[in-house]
């Protein structure tokens, strides 16, 4: 009961697994969240700068229309002054004149009104063409002849059922027994206002229309600079085990195309990695399968009777089974080297790695070891895997040559073309040499030569020590001439620390 439980829950995770990524609720899609948010802060933009505008607007318009009435009062106290200059005791100035020719001579600007009182009661108004008719607002009347102030001039606010207005009141007290009079100019606010507001509509119109016209031109822009990612989705979408080929097209010089350009670095890299690990699969494949139907064969075919016969079979059964562990060694050596810590550079004395090279190589082959150049400074290498690539070499240079042939070690210090300083260490010997044809391809895993034969080594020897020299940001290289022998160089550039002068005659590699 309980398998049948585990097995059904099982298949439905790998269900919910492989359905997982397709049912996925997507989001809103690059373009339109980069849109939005470019939409939002214009409308922040477009909202604080059209508050801050309204807000100095209404400001400005209260001190226009303080203003305004400040000035008509002081117009009207001119035209008192002038009026009394002129008055005769036959023609003494009366409260009326003076509100009359006070409001003939008063122009009030639009949304702006005038009338006088004598005796609470309104005597004179403004003439027809002005638009604001204080007299119509009954309450702003009763405010006028009730309470506004009657023995000092007062800027204030008035509202009323039908409007507000800014208003000031002017009183007149020409002689005691005159009957009260006033002169009332009068701002209708209210009016003002929405004129104030209507400019602000128009402004959050005019606003509107920009955003709904930046939103269909960010829309195309958007898509336009984002094309590199839709085709870069597309592209991953496209490629297969079977078709790494496809690769993103480089438009323009700005970030997306520099992304665009390490996105197809590394599907370079992915693709070589994957071409790679099918040629390792198909190489180690032939490798192995070479021993392992040799070993077949023999016990096959082997008598078991025959002691003779059995002791044969197992020594070419080691024999096979060394060779295997070889390559198998070699292979884990080539799977690490792309690893950070393939080689980990210390000051080395080259002068003291070449000696130790020397006494190391000795037992590899009866030859005429010697040191052809020696530099003598300190860099930074890893000695461990430069031994090892040099042993290597020297194991290849008794490979190919004769007993009692020469096999010379040499280092030097130079620089390249950046006057970066470049270790040079080469071995060379007086062996078969080395095809042209061959020699590309010699660095190869598995890559041989016409003269090598197949049952030498694991055929990733110098593939390793190409693999060493990268890994120290250098490389491998041979020239060889056919029947008088070949010279290997690994070159790496390296901090150096002189120690002092080089020795030894071979300087000319």
């Amino acid at each position: 009961m309980g398998t049948t439980t585990m097995t059904k829950a099982a298949g439905t995770a790998s269900h919910h697994g492989h359905e997982g990524p397709r049912s996925a609720h997507r989001g809103l899609s690059v373009r339109s969240r980069v849109l939005a948010g470019m939409l939002i802060l214009m409308t922040l933009a477009f909202a604080v700068t059209g508050t801050v505008v309204y807000l100095l607007q209404v400001k400005t318009m209260d001190a226009r229309i303080n203003d305004s009435l400040k000035r008509s009062v002081r117009e009207f106290q001119v035209i008192a002054a002038h009026s009394a200059e002129a008055a005769t005791a036959a023609e003494p100035l009366t409260a009326e004149a003076l509100l009359y020719t006070a409001i003939q001579q008063n122009l009030p600007t639009r949304h702006e009104g005038i009338l006088s009182l004598v005796d609470n009661e309104v005597r004179w108004t403004a003439p027809s063409i002005v638009q604001i008719r204080l007299e119509a607002d009954p309450e702003f009347v009763a405010w006028a002849a009730n309470e506004a102030s009657t023995d000092q001039i007062v800027l204030q606010t008035v509202t009323t059922s039908l409007s507000s207005y800014r208003a000031v009141n002017v009183p007149l007290a020409l002689s005691g027994s005159a009957p009260p009079a006033q002169l009332v100019l009068a701002y209708d606010y209210t009016a003002e206002k929405q004129a104030l507001n209507r400019g602000f509509v128009m402004y959050m119109a005019v606003g509107i229309i920009v955003l709904l016209a930046a939103g269909a031109v960010g829309w195309l822009l958007v898509g336009k600079f984002l094309r590199p990612v839709a085709l870069l989705r597309e592209t991953a979408r496209s490629i297969s085990e079977s078709d790494l080929s496809q690769r993103i097209e480089v438009v323009g010089r700005d970030d997306l195309a520099e992304l665009t350009i390490t996105v197809n670095a590394m599907l370079d890299r992915v693709q070589n990695a994957m071409v790679s690990q099918r040629q390792l699969l198909d190489d180690v494949g032939h490798e192995m399968r070479t021993p392992v139907t040799i070993i077949q064969g023999h016990l096959e075919l082997m008598d078991g009777t025959d002691p003779e016969e059995v002791d044969q079979a197992r020594e070419i059964a080691l024999s096979e089974l060394d060779r295997m562990s070889v390559l198998i060694n070699d292979l884990v050596t080539l799977a690490t080297s792309n690893s950070e810590d393939f080689v980990n550079p210390v000051p080395t004395h080259i002068g003291t790695l070449l000696d130790d090279l020397l006494d190391t190589a000795r037992p590899l082959g009866d030859r005429q070891w010697r040191i052809g150049h020696r530099a003598e400074a300190k860099v930074n290498i890893d000695p461990q895997r430069i031994t090892q690539a040099m042993l290597q070499l020297c194991s290849n240079a008794v490979k190919f040559s004769a007993t009692g042939s020469t096999i010379t070690l040499g280092t030097n210090l130079t620089t390249d073309e950046a006057n970066t300083p470049v270790l040079r260490l080469w071995v060379r010997d007086d062996g078969v040499g080395i095809n042209p044809e061959d020699q590309a391809r010699i660095f190869e895993r598995f890559g041989r030569g016409r003269n090598s034969k197949r049952t030498e080594g694991s055929g990733l020897g110098l593939n390793i020590v190409s693999a060493i020299a990268e890994a120290h940001h250098g490389y491998v290289s041979v020239s060889s001439d056919v029947g008088i022998g070949s010279t290997f160089v690994i070159e790496v550039p390296t901090a150096v620390e002189p120690e002092g002068e080089a020795v030894g005659s071979d300087t000319d590699h």
